[in-house]
């Protein structure tokens, strides 16, 4: 019983060692493999017997743990959709061929930790082993909807329009002009010196327009000057059928002040109290509204007693700092991810927007996933229910664009218990030929 215990005990060992030196191999085989997690391969004893008498030996029992929740070291990339996590979390991915079948249903779930994506003939952002980044779509105004945080449910494979164009309306506009002080000064024939500033901005389908601003002094104070102004703003896109000029969206009188603590700010914005056209001014923002053809525009003209907007010094007419946001069509030239999971496309005129958000996915233990090929892994029972956090927020880390997450393995560790495996694996067959002619020898008793 105890001879025929040691032969288990020595089979048992040789089998485990093979396993070690299975692990062993895989892991050397993946030190170039990115995001490859190195496993772990331990060893238990196993008790038959135990007390006085004669002893049994029992043997050892092998298990193997690849260890996902073990992070790596970054290497920087060229390509911008090249992406790794930074932290515990996984970024959410699904395989091409469940796209193609799935259907109407919801898209399965799998996760990874880096990998190389690059937008395919459809434009879904996808890896070279089949892997395409899901992620929560935006909204047309770039914000991104509440979605569940408990589920899947509401992403969707990331897929982008190369050829798309898109433009940008123009919403604010900012008005830094010095009017000429002298022009304000009394002239008995009634002759004002009108300056005239057009301003462009583009509507909702990226068509260049313009605000055509009129600045009128008032010359029929008698006195040294009157620091009075009206001014007029016309919207080219829009023609008054009554006069067939462009149609005025907005008159305020401008009054400046000639203090000394507030000289050549504004002091008064008035409309006309009967016919009052534009919207009203509001002396601490100093904006007002207009509505041009296709929406309304927030000017900025600068709040009473304040500088950086509109000014009268002097005999100088300067239009100083002329501002709208907005662009016209454009296309996109490239797409990149920050920190947060932001999916923003760049396009050519220099605006961008925010186009799809990437969660990162966190699980109670990330070493019961289920390894698949490619680096991914699938949810199960051990490793516990997801949550998907924003990237940057909770405790899942951040998304690293242009970066990709080497392998685990730590090629001299595995090469060291390479060769304590291959003594291990020596001694366990010497206790096998060892037992082998012990029961030669016992055989040999009968001659």
């Amino acid at each position: 019983m105890t001879i025929s215990s040691s032969l288990n005990a020595g089979v048992s060992g040789l089998n485990a060692n093979a396993s070690r030196l299975a692990s062993i191999s895989d892991n050397i085989a993946n030190s170039a493999t990115y995001g490859y997690k190195r496993v772990r391969t331990d060893f238990a004893s196993m008790v038959t017997s135990s007390g006085t008498g004669a002893y049994s030996a029992g043997g050892v029992r092998v298990s193997s743990q690849r260890l996902i929740d073990q992070t790596s070291s970054l290497l920087t990339t060229s390509n911008a959709t090249d992406l790794a996590v930074r932290g515990r979390g996984f970024l959410p991915v699904t395989t091409e061929s469940s796209i193609s079948t799935d259907g109407a249903g919801s898209t399965p779930m799998f996760l990874t930790t880096t990998g190389s994506f690059r937008t395919d003939a459809e434009g879904l952002l996808k890896s070279q082993n089949g892997l395409v980044l899901l992620g929560w779509p935006a909204n047309p105004d770039g914000t991104i909807p509440d979605n569940p945080r408990d589920t899947a449910d509401a992403l969707e494979p990331i897929q982008i329009n190369v050829n798309q164009f898109v433009a940008e309306p123009t919403t604010k506009m900012t008005l830094g002009v010095n009017l000429p002080a002298v022009d304000t000064r009394h002239d008995p024939t009634g002759q004002a010196i009108v300056r005239t500033t057009p301003v462009e901005y583009f509507d909702n389908l990226g068509t260049s327009r313009q605000v055509i601003v009129t600045y009128t002094p008032d010359v029929t104070v008698v006195g040294d000057q009157s620091n009075q102004w009206t001014m007029t703003l016309q919207d080219s896109a829009q023609i008054d059928p009554g006069t067939g000029q462009p149609l005025v969206i907005g008159e305020y009188f401008l009054e400046f002040d000639e203090s000394t603590q507030f000289a050549g700010t504004l002091r008064t914005v008035t409309q006309d109290p009967v016919n009052p056209i534009g919207g009203a001014y509001d002396p601490l923002l100093g904006t007002f509204s207009v509505d041009v053809d296709r929406g309304p525009i927030e000017v900025t003209i600068g709040g009473i007693g304040a500088g950086g907007g509109i000014t009268q010094f002097a005999d100088s007419f300067a239009p100083t700092s002329i501002f709208k946001d907005g662009a016209p069509i454009a296309n996109m030239v490239s797409v990149e991810v920050d920190a947060n999971g932001y999916v923003t496309a760049n396009f050519d005129t220099g605006i961008n927007r925010t186009i799809y958000q990437i969660p990162l996915v966190d699980l109670p233990n990330p070493n019961g996933l289920v390894a698949m090929d490619n680096q991914t892994y699938r949810i199960s029972n051990e490793s516990g229910s997801v949550f998907l956090w924003d990237a940057g927020d909770g405790p899942t880390g951040e998304i690293i664009g242009f970066a990709l997450e080497e392998s685990s393995t730590d090629v001299a560790g595995e090469l060291t218990s390479l060769i304590q495996t291959q003594r291990a694996y020596t001694s366990n067959a010497k206790v096998i030929q060892t037992v082998d002619e012990m029961l030669q020898e016992t055989t040999n008793i009968k001659r």
